[in-house]
Order: structure tokens, then C-alpha cells, then sequence
């Protein structure tokens, strides 16, 4: 008889007032009777919905199975059939609107934790020392992938596994993209990010960092070079602002800048690392996604007062993971919803010290589905502060598509592609994730990247 317990298993996790001043990860971990117990609610439905809505079709009930039956290492095994990432994404996936959307068990009661069993397995496969597959350019194929995320990492997983000789190129010093330079510390650890990469140069993919293409190397140099076909997955790194008076103060960021400050180059750990990062007592965070929530935890990490959360519409719309939204208002963050920014404030000498807002209501649903927001005129008031991280997304970085003619984009910047194969419009050519779609997720990207490796094992072994 499975388990009927009706809540998921609970995960420990830092108490907050303490995690909310370290930068150690936020939860803890399952240990493996909680992992057993949560298996244990998984009702093995034959029909399997929860494998429908996983972007990249890891096989959830006989990975489930297998953690019930004390089998840890070939739960692992199974899950890595698929996906070469399963660390990262037992932590980041936003579980709640893919595979645990669709759990029968989440009709009546929570849906299995489908998301902390993976992180179970592959933290207890890591802690375990398993042996990461060996796969050495056996095809006598050659292929390039421009970006080192989510994206380029695991279709130079999947196209590795099938002996192609394949160069990762990263315009960082250091390969992961968005998983190290975006995700803070206390929801990915880094060092996590790169053993799984580790994994990768164990099965013979190369990565080059430091290589900025568009501006060192080009599609047709990595032609001339041998490479059969390329991947482009470069994400989604130029920042949007608002374009409201003040945006040039001191003390106004984006949110990739002041990520990318703590998380990439350890910010926060200065003066142990040198990248200095100003720690500010008041500060405002305009936006509702992950990114946003990641920013204000940030900030609130790194000692400030107070920190607030702007969001133009209310909770129901925002688009963060209700995980993140919890975690930060039990940190402290303060949410300001239903207003706008119209306007920074700064001093004589261009510091930032507030913030001019307006009260918003709800209107029609708009494109997006949800509520339109509408300003409530004469409701302006300011609030005092001495930083504002602009979060309201990014879009595609624009170095592939100025340095390449033939590769048609949107107006907005995003790489047309097929959607089956993600081939662009040059022969050879595929592209995937944040630079195609937008910002999105990271298992979405990694669905990308499995979609395009097959296509370009296809390409290249055609008669």
C-alpha cells in the first residue's frame, strides 16, 4: 500500500532569521528516510502524467520506485538516462507548474515532492562518488556550442553521450552561464554547478572560456575550424530598465549586474574575493519573478535595514515560484504591491535616495492573461532609499545576431528557430533556450538543448 500521507514530506531547511544574514544554502536536504517515506507516495500510475510535463522526460516513477526500494544509486542512474543536470534541477525546476502539476496524488492532497527526490538522489550519488559516464569522441564528428548554461550544457551532454567531439565556448571566465552568474549561492551552490560540469570534461567536452563570440570567433570561423554544426545558447543577458527619470543615479543596478557582482564573482565574500559590493541599508527591488526575489534576498544577505519588493500588479500575477515568494517574506523582504516606480530620487552629488511610486488597480486580463495594471492618478508618494535593482527581465544577448546577417531574429531579439529541432535560418546552425525563447527556465532550456542535440546528430550522420 503506498503512503497517504496527504502533505509532502517536509524538507529541513535554515531557520530564517539565521539564513536570512549567510549565504549557506537555504534548505537542507532529505535525509533517506524522508526520502523513502516520500517514494512511499507515489501511487505508480501506469499512465504516468508526471512524465508528460517534464520538459526533458526523465522517467519519475521508476526513479520513485527504485528511491522506495533503498536503490539510490540506480534511482540516480535512471534519472541520468535523461537529464545530465539533475543536482541543479532538483533545486531550481519549478516543479509546481511541470511534472508535480500533473501528480494524481495533487488532486486531492500535495503532489508527490517530485523535485526534492531528485536533488535526493543526485546529492546522494554525488556524496557517493559515482563514476560519471565516459563517452570519448568515438563518431568522428565534430561539433561547437557558443554558451555554457542550462542550454549548451546539456546538448553537449546528450551529443557527447553519442561520441561527437564537442567545444563548449564561454564568454566567462568560468563555464555555467545563468546557473552561476544568476542563482544565488543559497539556492544553487556553486561548487554543485561544477561538479556536474566536471561530469561533462570527464566525457571528453572541451570548454573554452574567456571567448566571446560575435567578437573573437564567428559561425563561419567555427566552420572553417571543422566544426560540422553549432549550438548557439547564449541566454538572455542584456538587462531591460524602465526608462523613468533617475536611472542613472549611483545605486541603481540591474539585476544581472548586481547578481553577477555577488554570485559569480563572490561579492559578497570581498575582501576574500575582490569584487567589491557597496552594502546598502535601504533597498528596493522592482519586479516579481525568481530574479527579483533572488536580488532582494541578495541585498538582504549582504546586511541591509530594509528591503522592499515593487511590483506593479498583485501576489496572484506574480510570476516567481510560490517557494521563493515564501521564503523571502519569512526572511523579512517587504512586499510593495500594486504600485509603480514613475520616478528615482537622488541627492546633489547623484546618489540614490528614494523612490517616487504610484498606486495601481487591476484591469482587463491583457496578452499575458493576467490583470492589466492601471495607475490610480494623484496616488504618488516617495519612499526613502539609497539603492534600486531594476528586475524586470532581459532579453537575448545581441553579439550572435550583429556579428551574424544571415541569422534571422524577432524585433525583439529572440533567434527564429523550428520548434521540433531548433534549427536557425544557416544550415547547421541550432539554437536554444533564454536566446530563442526569452527568459524562461532552466529546465526548459535544458528541454532545448536535447531537442537541438538530436536534430544535429541527425544532421551529421545523415547519408
Amino acid at each position: 500500500m503506498p503512503n497517504m500521507q496527504k502533505e509532502k514530506t517536509k524538507m529541513p531547511e535554515q531557520e530564517p532569521k539565521v539564513r536570512a544574514r549567510n549565504f549557506e544554502e537555504v534548505a537542507l536536504g532529505y535525509t533517506e528516510e524522508m526520502a523513502i517515506n516520500e517514494a512511499n507516495r507515489c501511487l505508480q500510475c501506469k499512465h504516468q502524467p508526471c512524465v508528460k510535463g517534464c520538459p526533458v522526460m526523465i522517467q519519475i516513477p521508476d526513479f520513485i520506485a527504485l528511491i522506495a526500494q533503498g536503490k539510490h544509486i540506480e534511482a540516480y542512474e535512471k534519472i541520468r538516462e535523461t537529464n545530465g543536470l539533475p543536482a541543479i534541477c532538483g533545486r531550481v525546476c519549478p516543479q509546481e507548474e511541470q511534472c508535480e502539476m500533473l501528480c494524481v496524488r495533487g488532486i486531492k492532497d500535495e503532489p508527490v515532492a517530485i523535485g526534492r527526490l531528485e536533488r535526493y538522489c543526485a546529492d546522494y550519488a554525488i556524496a557517493a562518488g559515482v563514476e560519471p559516464l565516459t563517452c570519448k569522441c568515438t563518431l568522428g564528428k565534430k561539433a561547437a556550442i557558443i554558451g555554457s548554461g542550462p542550454a549548451g550544457l546539456t546538448c553537449a551532454a546528450d551529443l557527447a553521450k553519442e561520441g561527437v567531439d564537442v567545444t563548449i565556448f564561454e564568454a566567462f571566465h568560468t563555464p555555467g552561464g545563468v546557473l552561476k552568474y544568476g542563482i544565488p549561492e543559497f539556492r544553487l551552490p556553486k561548487s554543485l554547478v561544477q561538479k556536474e560540469i566536471d561530469s561533462l570534461v570527464d566525457m571528453g567536452v572541451k570548454i573554452e572560456t574567456n571567448m566571446v563570440m560575435g567578437k573573437i570567433l564567428d559561425i563561419d570561423d567555427l566552420k572553417e575550424m571543422g566544426f560540422e554544426t553549432i549550438f548557439i545558447g547564449t541566454g538572455a543577458g542584456l538587462p531591460s530598465f524602465m526608462n523613468i527619470p533617475g536611472e542613472n543615479y549611483n545605486g541603481v543596478y540591474s539585476s544581472n549586474e548586481f547578481l553577477t557582482r555577488i554570485n559569480l564573482m563572490k561579492g559578497y565574500k570581498y575582501p576574500e574575493y575582490d569584487t567589491p559590493v557597496i552594502r546598502h541599508k535601504k533597498v528596493a527591488v522592482v519586479g516579481g519573478g525568481n530574479v527579483a526575489m533572488d536580488a532582494a534576498r541578495c541585498a538582504m544577505r549582504l546586511g541591509a535595514e530594509q528591503v522592499y519588493i515593487i511590483y506593479r500588479r498583485s501576489e496572484t500575477e506574480m510570476p516567481a515560484r510560490n517557494e521563493e515568494i515564501e521564503h523571502a517574506k519569512e526572511e523579512g523582504i517587504e512586499f510593495n504591491l500594486l504600485m509603480n516606480p514613475v520616478e528615482i530620487l537622488g541627492s546633489e552629488q547623484g546618489d540614490v535616495t528614494g523612490i517616487r511610486v504610484i498606486r495601481m488597480e487591476l484591469g482587463e486580463p491583457d496578452a499575458s492573461g493576467r490583470r492589466r495594471p492601471v495607475p490610480i492618478k494623484g496616488s504618488e508618494f516617495d519612499i526613502e532609499l539609497d539603492a534600486v535593482v531594476v528586475a524586470i527581465g532581459q532579453s537575448p544577448n545581441p553579439l550572435m545576431r550583429e556579428a551574424t546577417p544571415d541569422l534571422k531574429t524577432h524585433s525583439w531579439g529572440g533567434i527564429i528557430v523550428d520548434e521540433e529541432t531548433g534549427a536557425t535560418s544557416i544550415e547547421g546552425v541550432y539554437a536554444g533556450g533564454d536566446s530563442v525563447s526569452g527568459a524562461a527556465t532552466v529546465i526548459l532550456a535544458m528541454g532545448a538543448g536535447k531537442a537541438a542535440a538530436k536534430a544535429m546528430l541527425e544532421y551529421m550522420t545523415k547519408e
